[in-house]
């Protein structure tokens, strides 16, 4: 499971156009680099949760082929901090 839905306030690079998940000025985002190495340990099923510019990260998955991978999106309308947000992605298979 992937926690793609904050605001970057965390780290100290301001992103004020896109989610560090989904660009910023990287060549590579943090998102891919996560799928990439989740694959490389054969993990191929992903839970990726959204919040904060969740349309951006959805689009950034579709244009990329969800990264050969099986994909579930969590959307969450109202953040519900780490422990709510697993609960509510339980009910994915």
């Amino acid at each position: 499971m992937i926690l793609a839905r904050g605001r970057g306030t965390a780290s100290s690079a301001p992103h004020h156009r896109a989610p560090q998940s989904a660009g910023g000025n990287r060549r590579r985002t943090l998102l891919e680099i996560t799928l990439s190495r989740l694959r490389a340990f054969g993990i191929r099923e992903v839970i990726i949760q959204v919040h904060h510019c969740a349309d951006m990260i959805l689009e950034y998955l579709r244009t990329n082929g969800n990264f050969g991978m099986r994909i579930e999106v969590s959307r969450e309308e109202v953040l519900l901090d780490t422990g709510g947000g697993l609960k509510k992605a339980a009910i994915f298979p």
